[in-house]
This record gives C-alpha cells, structure tokens and sequence, in this order.
C-alpha cells in the first residue's frame, strides 16, 4: 500500500513542474524567432563588439600611450569597458519586443494561456541573455585577436561571468519595468541612452575611478555598472583589484569583490522583482 500510495503522489507534484519547464521552453523559442528570424538578425548585433575590439579600443590606447596609471594594458582595459557598455544596451533594447508583444502581438494569447504569468518575463530574459552573451563572447574572441592581454586564472573567469551574468540579469529587469510603463515605443527609445549609456561615462569606462572629482566618484560608486565593471576587470585583466580598491579602500581585494558581487546581485534581484509585479499589474489592466 506504501508504494502504491506513493508512487502516484510524485507523479502529481512532478506534473506541475514539467509542464511549467515545458512552457518556459515554448516561450524561449518563441522568442528566439520573433528576435533571430535570418541569420543577419544574428550577424547584425555582433557588428558593434568586432567594431570596438578591432578598431576603437586600439585606438584609443594608442592615445593615452598604451596603459593606465596603475600599469594596465589600455586596450584591454577598453575591451572589458565595451562589455560594460554592450549588456547595458542590448538588455534595454530587448524591451521594444515587449513593447511590440504588448500592442500587436500575442500577450493577449499568452496571458490566456494555463501557466504562470512570470514565465512571460523570464522567457524573454533568456532569449535576451543568450543574445547578450553571444556579444561578449565575439568582444573577447576578437580582442584576444586584436592582442588584448587578458590575464585569466583557473577561478578568475567566474568573477567575470558572474558580474556580467547578473548586470545582465537586473538590466533586463529595468527594461521589463519600463516596457510595460512607457505608452510608447518612442518614449522607450528615448530614455534608452539615459539609462544604458550615461552613466558607462561614469563607471570607470575609460578611466579608472581616481581620474573622477570627489562628487562624481560617490555617484559612480552607487552604480551597479561600477561594480560590475571591477569585477569582469578582476576576473580578466586587474588581478591587483585596483579597480575594486578605488570603490571600496578597504578589506582585502577578495572581500571586496565578493562587496560588489553581492551588490550586483541585490541590483538583479531586485528589478527581476520589480520587473515581474510590474508584468502582473499591466496584465489585468
């Protein structure tokens, strides 16, 4: 009796969740087609991080005469800042398909259908995410090529993916909020640039934080871009943790990297948070 009891009772609270798994897998790929139906859909996004490998980055260290204060090489330094600005942009872009879905397409039919209404979001965050990371990947391949000098160690890589993963992660989530606030898509595309691209002039891009007024220091500081930024430099390049030390000025370079990581990922969990209860009350009005 035991067994036969059993059995059964696992079946059922399995079901639930293969059919949430198999909706959140209908959703990616229908996401994937609406975003990457040609192969130029593909091609297109990976013209800007060849661009800034092969040709800006090198470019710009020729200008400031090939390294930074702190001894690093420039054009890596450049390269990781491109990634910076790269998940940024391409997560916030990501939202004009929700705004699109939302007026012509079929949310309607979506938000219909027997499943939980958050597995909307996090299926476009995949597709977005898988997108975003195909970017980064071209950026490195192409700077390695170009002659970055990328330090990587056995473990040092995760810091890397770890703080790009989750800048990603909370991007998307500013881009959901915002799709399904702004009326628009022009009014989207307009506050784009605020967003995704002020404050990378601000994050220790193209300068360490240091170069930075006192005041413009503290803003930088507060932004999860900052911190993102040293870490996929300690992950790749700055193995001092000079970047770190300029946001923190205490602890060891290990503390502070696990400081900024846990920053990152309050960022991320907080506007996936906000992104999906913002998606449940557009979805009943």
């Amino acid at each position: 009796m035991a067994t036969t009891v059993t059995a059964p009772a696992t079946h059922v609270l399995d079901r639930p969740r293969s059919r949430s798994l198999g909706a959140f897998a209908t959703l990616a790929r229908r996401r994937f087609a609406l975003s990457a139906r040609t192969p130029r859909e593909l091609f297109v996004p990976l013209l800007t991080p060849i661009l800034f490998a092969l040709i800006i980055a090198p470019a710009l260290a020729k200008v400031v005469g090939g390294t930074t204060a702190s001894g690093l090489d420039y054009m890596t330094f450049v390269a990781i800042a491109t990634a910076g600005l790269l998940i940024p942009l391409n997560m916030m872009f990501s939202g004009i398909g929700v705004i699109v879905d939302r007026e012509t397409g079929a949310r309607r039919d979506l938000l219909a259908a027997p499943i939980p209404r958050q597995l909307v979001v996090f299926g476009n965050l995949a597709v977005a995410f898988a997108v975003t990371a195909l970017q980064v990947i071209t950026l490195i391949v192409a700077a390695t090529l170009r002659g970055a000098d990328f330090v990587v160690s056995a473990g040092s890589a995760l810091w890397f993916v770890g703080g790009a993963s989750l800048l990603a992660l909370g991007m998307y989530g500013v881009a959901e909020t915002m799709a399904n606030r702004v009326d628009r898509q022009e009014e989207y595309i307009a506050a784009v640039p605020a967003i995704a691209i002020v404050p990378w002039f601000f994050a220790g891009s193209l300068f360490p934080l240091a170069a930075l007024p006192t005041a413009l220091a503290g803003f930088a500081r507060a932004l999860p871009l900052t911190h993102a930024m040293a870490l996929m430099r300690y992950g790749l390049l700055d193995r001092t943790g000079s970047g770190l030390h300029d946001i923190w000025g205490f602890g060891t370079t290990t503390q502070e990297a696990w400081m900024s990581l846990a920053v990152v990922a309050a960022f991320a969990a907080i506007m996936l948070t906000v992104a999906v209860r913002v998606f449940r009350k557009a979805s009943v009005q």
